[in-house]
């Protein structure tokens, strides 16, 4: 017969069961409560701005141009002998770079030698007769018009070597055209004739091209209104000139490294273009390494003037539109909020803010992905191409725009 409880005992143990029971039915409960609590803010890559002055750079389109171009033509008449040069090699002024056939050239120089020594023979003779005949006329041995004679005649030698001379000199020049000479040091191109070929007759024949490639110009232009605003603010005070040699020049080449060598500005033209509105502006690039060549396609940076008090903000943080620029900023309480903010300009790959924000606020550059609308974050410093927490940074215009949308919206 099985044992039964006894009465007592089962009162007595009824109250435990209820509390062990009533404990099992609370932490139940509180499962699912501690599931549904709120997850940790969300990291966001933040800078904070700082002021100071920042160069305000402007890229525009421009081309390459050679600084100094020489047309290496034949001067003397003949048939090209020789090719001196190898052609795109670099030459020195002087340089002797084609030979014409010189024989009429050095015929025609002796004859003139030939000219001058007759007419000093010539003025010889006459000098002697005039010197005989001066003492005579002075003793009137002989008429006085027989004198006369005789200095014209030494007068006219005396001319006639001259005249004499320069026609030597003029066969030596000759001569010297028969050898081809380059007129600048530069980068010579090919040759535009070969050996055989007859030249300068009736004109100059083109024979070959040099060009002084270092320093090289470029040519770019800029509208005539950001000239005149440009003008404006510096003369209002509120930008100062970027330098006391002129604005600094960056190039950037087609496959978006930067030439190492930057260059200065030179001119502005003094009239602009009726048909584009735009000024033609030059600067001057030094090529040492001839890493540039003439008609190469580039971008230009120039930086022509300084903001005082400005920022510099990663340019994947600013949403531009035809509304305004804005970008996001992360509060003291871990907010995000929009803000409209003035752009001046652009240096490498961050826009120049001149007003809109305050030293010291925390710009939000990345994780634009993770915003909630209403939902707190977690800033944490960006570092350019990490983001925050060493996560790969995601090109945020589009999010960015996105995100601004949905604060705004909530707020």
């Amino acid at each position: 017969m099985a044992a039964r409880v006894p009465q007592c005992l089962a009162r007595s143990l009824l109250p435990l069961l209820v509390v062990i029971l009533s404990a099992c039915g609370k932490g139940g409960g509180n499962a699912p409560a501690a599931a549904a609590a709120a997850p940790p803010p969300p990291e966001v890559g933040v800078i904070t701005v700082a002021t100071g002055d920042v160069g305000l750079v402007t890229e525009l389109p421009g081309r390459l141009e050679a600084s100094r171009v020489a047309e290496v033509r034949a001067r003397a008449a003949g048939i090209v002998q020789q090719r001196l040069f190898r052609e795109g090699s670099d030459v020195r002024a002087g340089q002797v770079l084609f030979r014409i056939d010189s024989a009429p050239y050095v015929a025609a120089n002796a004859s003139s030698q030939a000219n001058v020594a007759k007419a000093q023979a010539n003025l010889a003779q006459a000098a002697a007769l005039a010197q005989r005949y001066k003492p005579l006329v002075e003793a009137n041995a002989i008429s006085k018009q027989e004198y006369a004679n005789a200095v014209a005649a030494e007068k006219t030698a005396e001319a006639d070597v001259a005249a004499a001379r320069a026609a030597l000199r003029s066969t030596e020049i000759n001569l010297g055209y028969a050898s081809v000479t380059a007129p600048i040091s530069g980068r010579i191109g090919r040759s535009l004739v070969t050996e055989g070929a007859l030249v300068g007759q009736g004109e100059a024949t083109p024979l070959a091209q040099i060009q002084q490639i270092n320093p090289l110009y470029v040519n770019f232009t800029q509208p005539v209104t950001e000239v005149m605003k440009l003008r404006r603010a510096l003369e209002q005070g509120r930008l100062k000139r970027s330098g006391s040699e002129g604005a600094l020049v960056r190039i950037m080449l087609e496959d978006g490294t930067e030439h190492p060598q930057p260059g200065k500005l030179l001119f502005a033209d003094l009239t602009v273009d009726q048909n584009t509105g735009q000024v033609t502006l030059r600067a001057e690039v030094p090529n040492p390494g001839a890493m540039l060549l003439p008609g190469m396609y580039v971008r230009v940076r120039l930086e022509q003037a300084k903001a005082s008090n400005a920022m510099l903000v990663p340019q994947q943080a600013v949403t531009r539109s035809p509304q305004g620029d804005t970008l996001m900023v992360v509060g003291k309480d871990g907010k995000v909020s929009p803000r409209t903010v003035k752009i001046g300009g652009s240096q490498n790959s961050d826009w120049v803010v001149l007003s809109g924000l305050t030293p010291g606020e925390q710009v939000m550059v990345d994780g634009f992905q993770k915003l909630r609308p209403g939902a707190p974050v977690k800033p944490v410093p960006y570092n350019a191409g990490t983001g925050p927490a060493g996560t790969a940074a995601v090109p945020a215009s589009a999010p960015a725009s996105a995100a601004a949308a949905a604060v705004a919206k909530k707020g």
